[in-house]
């Protein structure tokens, strides 16, 4: 473990599982000498990426919210995405969580959301949250949109066997087809996720934009109805995302 990859490592122990480390668990994790893993964390407190914590525990810093300013500000897909969430879910005239959502290390990450107000849907994709890429309308809307080339490769990392690989190409070709994808209970229990593509591949982006309600509060004709609210909002958006890459013109 050198250079970056050593401060990624020691960050990524960091999570609401368990957010205080001292060094010495820290270099019992990652498997390298507690000297190490001082002289890194000790560049890390420098920095504000983490911060000491009570009787030698070190926990993430505050160079995090500064980032993540920066980050809402410049990257087109929020900055762009997130009125557009607010309008569908205006426009959906039912109670939900709209989220947005992209391709992340071999996994799908929420980057954007909007909750319906007096919403009470505890749905597992929050923002910045990494979740599976098999599972969920969310992650199948963005998987079906992909070159097949790189969808073997994603497809071919996970743990499946060849068989179902080949059942999930046809699930995603029939998803890519019809343009849109619909899952119940394939991620929370009791609730439906409704999910059009956001593809925008000239300027490196594969999302996706849903829509996330209560399976008791859905119907055939409720969910056609939504789609008709996703899909136009999904299409303005890869339109908006064209035309300005940076999501920073005037």
């Amino acid at each position: 473990m050198a250079g970056l990859e050593r401060f990624v490592e020691i960050l990524r122990l960091f999570d609401e599982r368990k957010p205080h480390w001292t060094i010495q668990e820290m270099a019992v994790a990652v498997d390298v000498p507690a000297s190490t893993v001082y002289r890194t964390v000790r560049e890390l407190v420098g920095q504000g990426f983490l911060d000491p914590s009570l009787e030698a525990h070190y926990r993430l810093g505050a160079a995090f919210i500064e980032f993540d300013r920066r980050l809402r500000i410049c990257d087109p897909l929020i900055r762009e995405g997130e009125p557009i969430l607010a309008d569908v879910l205006q426009k959906s005239e039912i109670a939900g969580v709209a989220i947005i959502a992209r391709l992340y290390r071999g996994q799908v990450i929420c980057v954007a959301e909007a909750r319906s107000p007096g919403a009470h849907i505890e749905t597992s994709y929050e923002r910045g949250r990494p979740m599976p890429m098999m599972r969920g309308a969310t992650s199948k809307a963005i998987l079906a949109q992909l070159p097949r080339a790189r969808l073997n490769k994603i497809l071919s990392a996970s743990a499946e066997d060849h068989a179902l690989q080949q059942d999930n190409i046809a699930a995603l070709t029939a998803i890519r087809r019809q343009g849109y994808a619909i899952t119940r209970g394939e991620v929370d229990s009791g609730l439906v996720g409704i999910s059009v593509a956001i593809s925008c591949p000239e300027v490196a982006i594969n999302a996706s934009m849903s829509l996330i309600i209560k399976g008791q509060a859905s119907s055939g004709a409720i969910e056609r109805r939504l789609l008709m609210t996703l899909m136009p909002a999904a299409d303005l958006l890869a339109q908006k995302l064209r035309a300005d890459p940076t999501g920073l013109a005037n």
